[in-house]
Order: C-alpha cells, then structure tokens, then sequence
C-alpha cells in the first residue's frame, strides 16, 4: 500500500475512542482521533479521510448534523454511525442522511475493522469500474442519468447522486418495466441481506422517488415479496 488509508473517528468515550485508534493504527491504518463533534467536522475538512465512523450522541454536534455537513460537502466519502440507539427510527435517519452503515454499541472492534474493510473494497471496486459502475447515460423520462459523474439532469437543474443512490439506479436502469429482485440487489451493493441494509435500500429508494417525482411518466414501484420495478410510461 503506497499510503495509509486515512480513518476519522468521532467518539466522545476517551476509552473506546483510543482502543479503535490503535486497533486501526496496528493495522497500517491513519487513525484521528476527536471528542467532540465541532473538532471532528474541522478534522474531516482538514484531513480529508477515506472513511468517517461517528457517534451519533456528541458533544456540542451530533453524528447526523457532522454527516449532514459532510453529504453537503462530498458524496463519496464512507460514514459509519456508532451508536447505543437501535430504535428503527434512529437507523432510519441515519442512513437517511447519507451513511454507509450503522454499528450499534457494544460491538466487536474486529467487526468494525471487517466492515471498514467491505465498504472500502466496494467504493474501490466502484472507482475503478465494476459493472454497476460503467460509464453509461441513460434516458429516464425527462431526465438524463450520467453514471461517471452520478448526475440526474434535466432541464430545470442537475441533482448530484451519491455514490449509492447511482448504484442502485443505475441497476434499476439496466432493467426497465421488470423487477429487480431485492436480495439480488442487497448482496451486490451492500454485500448482504441483513436487515439494517435492507432499511438502508429502502431509504435509498424513496430518495430515487424523490428525484423524479415531477415526472409522472416515473414511477418506482414495490413488488411485494420481491424487490422493486422502475416504470417508464411510454
């Protein structure tokens, strides 16, 4: 590896915070370290890390409002949520605001350091071009989706996609008028079928939904039991 992979941890709990620091560094990993959410957001323009793990309850700024400013700045970079909340609409909110996944307290530090790994393989994958992630533009109603540049553009503006949100897209397109099987698209995107994912996708979805909901030719639809079909009216 010519550099180290940069890690910006968030965490407020001095010990757990340091354990994950130098868990990550005996890895050959780049590990920062901050405790309240202020200096962390500084930290992440500073740095520029390849991936974000947040705790969602901070001093001064939560998780949510650092992954907020992060998304409005850059679609790319990995984020990870740390968290003891395991209320669905806590999840819900946290992948709702752009994050790559959610690991709930207590958690093994190897299974975080796994997961680091899996989303960072996939994002990689996707920057060296996979097939989700060849360059295409396709004619979605009165939309034209360009996959290099994760644009949806249409005559009124041009809405930058995330990283996610064009994977998902992208193979809804290569299968118009049928149905994309959910379990399908969860292993080739997430890696697998669990439950949190599948709330994820699900956020990803209404989000898709959101972008084309001024063309009533467009419609996502949920096949039950199955996965979701993108509709195009001729």
């Amino acid at each position: 590896m010519n550099h180290k992979i940069k890690v910006l941890i968030i965490e407020d709990d001095p010990y757990l915070g340091m354990i994950m620091k130098e868990c990550f560094e005996t890895r050959e990993f780049e590990a920062y370290l901050f405790a309240s959410g202020k200096d962390g957001l500084d930290g992440y323009f500073k740095l520029k890390p390849d991936i974000c793990i947040l705790d969602v309850m901070l001093p001064m700024m939560d998780g949510f409002t650092i992954a907020k400013n992060i998304r409005s700045a850059d679609q790319q970079t990995p984020i990870i949520f740390l968290t003891a909340k395991s209320m669905k609409e806590d999840v819900m909110e946290g992948f709702g605001v752009g994050a790559d996944d959610y690991v709930k307290k207590p958690f093994s530090i190897e299974e975080l350091i796994m997961r680091v790994h899996a989303i960072l393989k996939r994002s990689s994958t996707q920057k060296t071009g996979n097939q989700v992630s060849k360059t295409k533009e396709y004619r979605i109603g009165h939309y034209v989706f360009d996959t290099e540049r994760q644009l949806l553009i249409s005559d009124h503006k041009n809405q930058k996609l995330t990283s996610r949100e064009s994977e998902l897209l992208q193979m809804l397109c290569d299968n118009p008028n049928e149905t994309l099987d959910r379990n399908f698209a969860l292993k080739k995107l997430w890696g697998d079928d669990s439950f949190f994912n599948a709330r994820s996708m699900d956020v990803y979805i209404t989000k898709l939904r959101n972008h084309f909901k001024n063309d009533p030719g467009i419609e996502i639809i949920n096949i039950r039991g199955k996965g979701y079909k993108l509709l195009l009216m001729k």
